[in-house]
């Protein structure tokens, strides 16, 4: 699809700086931008690179006398080039196979109206599949399972009985939605596996990356709230509440009975400890340990995760560690020698 760079202005409602009539095909980064791509610029230390680019226009969010190239301002630049990048090359279109022969569906499963459901889809008893929806080879549906409209579940991922998913959840390949809690009562040396009757509830909007492992409640649901996104190989733990539109990057590990608030940002490889509560609008820098309650809009960072700017100077102090060691052995023999010759005596010994 081809559009001018009037009619994107329009369609995402900024404004054009230079040429509106320049014709747009495709989006691209701006080193790799060549003749009928546009890009976007956020951080204005790459802003050099408007006098270099071969992009035929560029979004930015304020004007700028450093570009050669014609300029899409918008309020945020890169969210209008995500509107831009759906228009010109949409999302993922999914084969349309209808439900194949090959799929085992349960007599007492429902399906909704235009779904696809592939080869070797599993689907049990009285699980309920929403309307538009798409099962790529190899899924299992638990039964009981709940399955809101428009979702997409990739190959090979396994939803275990009674889970709940809310519309247009998307479900990465190889994930496990709904596995049993990691749940034992030790005795006498040995772990008694605990059942686990809760399930998970993926409320509407959520996505789940590749080869997840979320965790069924022991006694309460662990619960995803409406538009969070989770990454790849990302462990969610039994009974966890996870708020509304928070972000969990890949390699995220959270222990069960953790409550998370809204709009929380967790970043790479963190690991967060069981029965404690993240506010919200918290951030997590990545690989920080979480320990401890967390209050509405901290950021923390470290092992133990700290409040930011007091982490950054503790933290920044560890390479001068040895070095300051050194330095009050030395004013620490300097002090013996003087205290030894102010009483008369010799100092003792110091290891």
């Amino acid at each position: 699809m081809a559009k001018t760079l009037g009619e994107l202005a329009e369609y995402v409602g900024g404004r054009v700086i230079g040429d509106p009539n320049v014709v747009i095909k495709a989006a691209s980064t701006l080193n790799r931008a060549g003749e009928g791509d546009i890009s976007f610029l956020v951080n204005r230390k790459y802003y050099r690179d408007l006098k270099s680019t071969k992009a035929t226009a560029v979004i930015v969010g304020e004007e700028t006398t450093e570009a050669v190239v014609p300029l899409l301002i918008a309020e945020d630049p890169y969210y209008t080039f995500m509107q831009i990048m759906v228009l010109l090359h949409g999302h993922r279109r999914h084969k349309r196979v209808g439900i194949s022969s090959r799929a085992a569906i349960a007599d007492t499963a429902k399906i909704g109206v235009d779904c696809n459901i592939n080869d070797f889809v599993t689907i049990s008893d009285g699980a309920w599949i929403g309307d538009r929806c798409v099962l790529y080879p190899g899924v299992f549906v638990g039964q009981g399972v709940c399955v809101g409209d428009d979702v997409i579940i990739y190959p090979n991922v396994t939803i275990y009985d009674g889970c709940k998913l809310g519309h247009r959840v998307i479900i990465n390949a190889n994930s496990v939605i709904g596995t049993d809690g990691f749940g034992y009562a030790s005795h006498k040396g040995l772990h008694h596996k605990i059942p686990q009757i809760g399930v998970v509830v993926l409320e509407d909007d959520v996505e789940i990356g590749v080869c997840c492992g979320l965790e069924r409640g022991t006694l309460g649901d662990t619960v995803i709230g409406q538009g969070t996104k989770v990454g790849d190989l990302v462990t969610i733990g039994h009974g966890t509440k996870i708020g509304p539109h928070c972000l969990l990057v890949a390699q995220v590990g959270v222990a069960g009975s953790t409550t998370l608030g809204h709009h929380c940002v967790i970043g790479g490889q963190v690991g967060i400890v069981g029965h404690i509560t993240i506010g919200n609008n918290v951030t997590v820098a990545a690989q920080a340990g979480v320990i401890n309650n967390v209050p509405d809009g901290q950021v923390v960072l470290g092992a133990p995760a700290i409040e930011a700017n007091q982490g950054k100077r503790a933290y920044g102090m560890i390479q001068y560690l040895p070095e300051m060691r050194q330095n009050l052995r030395q004013l620490q023999s300097r002090l013996d020698r003087l205290t030894g010759e102010t009483t008369g005596q010799s100092p003792e010994a110091k290891p």
